[in-house]
């Protein structure tokens, strides 16, 4: 069978669309693909332009939509965020738990937070530190009421935290460091109580120890516009612990401070939960009078004196001004982010230590909407 060739006209030519369709090219917002460096840039800032008016156009059409409908205008639309998207945990805590507040009321740190127990906290270092880690060590001084530095040398935790229970210390604090930057904190309980045994009244135990991961470390003489923090108590604020797990790293972490605010310090610690990072922070707060001042009036009671001729009312008013209080924080120092990596019974025991809480992730970050604090 002879072979078919085609056209003599359409020799050397791609056969055109006889159909008379022709198919739009996708656009692709990815530059990726281009070689040329400067070509490259030049197509993604031309997309961002594009964007941008688009936005601005969107935006300025349900301004115009929302100006016709009057009061039947839709409610503004509020963007998804990891926050507000979260998969609902089931150990979530309610305002009002009862269930929590009686095992809050009973465990470890309830003597601390009911303040008939004041804390006393050892903080140490790895085996052989570098210098940089000292000047973390002094913020902490700062930060934490009751907090005293012991040099590591070559004593195990074990060693340290026998020790420690001799000197009647409520707390030891390990640091640990990568880079002459640290990276982990080991935080052990070291008072025993019957709560930490299970609520056996008979035998008492030292206990929970928590792990964490310590990152993005600004010491206090690198925060931009820092105070200088001095030897009161600070108020402590505790903030984002809304499941069962939250609860008990907040308590545990809120121990560490005495709760007899020293209110004339105006100083603020802040232990903020978001996405299972705790951002510490250390404020001091500042009133300050604005210099707008608004008036107020104040109407008098009016005086009416009526005679058997004449009627006369004497009316008076009066304008007082006050000035504006506003509220600024001044941040101290240290500011530091942690991240829970396990909880364990009992003081440090990497052998034969239960865990309470151990972070896996592989089978727990599955989705990036699932939060365990």
């Amino acid at each position: 069978m002879p072979k078919k060739t085609g056209d003599a006209s359409l020799k050397g030519k791609k056969p055109s669309n006889t159909a008379g369709v022709t198919k739009a090219r996708p656009q692709t917002t990815n530059p990726g693909h281009i070689k040329n460096r400067l070509k490259r840039s030049e197509v993604y800032g031309k997309y961002l332009l594009e964007k941008k008016a688009f936005k601005r156009q969107r935006r300025l059409q349900r301004a115009k939509e929302a100006a016709e409908l009057g009061d039947d205008v839709a409610p503004k639309q509020t963007p998804k965020t990891l926050d507000n998207t979260r998969e609902v945990e089931r150990t979530a805590v309610k305002v009002d738990d009862e269930e929590v507040m009686g095992d809050e009321a009973n465990d470890e740190f309830a003597e601390y937070f009911a303040d008939t127990i004041r804390p006393k906290i050892l903080v140490t270092t790895r085996p052989r530190p570098s210098a940089k880690v000292f000047h973390f060590i002094a913020d902490l001084m700062r930060f934490f009421p009751q907090l005293y530095f012991y040099p590591r040398k070559e004593f195990s935790i074990k060693e340290i935290i026998d020790q420690a229970e001799g000197k009647d210390f409520t707390h030891l604090m390990v640091l640990g460091e990568k880079s002459k930057v640290c990276n982990r904190m080991i935080i052990s309980h070291l008072r025993r109580t019957a709560a930490a045994s299970g609520g056996d009244g008979d035998y008492e135990c030292a206990g929970p120890t928590a792990f964490f991961k310590v990152s993005n470390v600004l010491t206090s003489n690198d925060v931009p516009n820092h105070g200088s923090a001095t030897s009161h108590v600070p108020e402590l604020v505790l903030n984002g612990f809304s499941t069962r797990l939250g609860h008990r790293v907040g308590r545990f972490l809120g121990s560490l401070f005495p709760h007899n605010a020293q209110f004339q310090g105006r100083q603020v610690a802040t232990f903020h939960n978001q996405r299972d990072y705790i951002f510490v922070r250390h404020h001091r707060y500042i009133f300050e009078e604005s210099n707008d001042a608004f008036i107020e009036k104040k109407s008098e009671t009016e005086t009416s004196k009526k005679g058997n001729d004449e009627e006369g009312s004497v009316t008076s008013k009066k304008k007082s001004e006050k000035k504006k209080t506003k509220a600024r924080l001044q941040e101290l120092g240290p500011r530091f982010t942690l991240k829970l990596c396990w909880i364990q019974q009992g003081t440090f025991d990497t052998q034969f230590g239960e865990y309470e809480w151990f972070h896996k992730r592989k089978e727990m970050d599955v989705t990036r909407r699932k939060f365990h604090l």
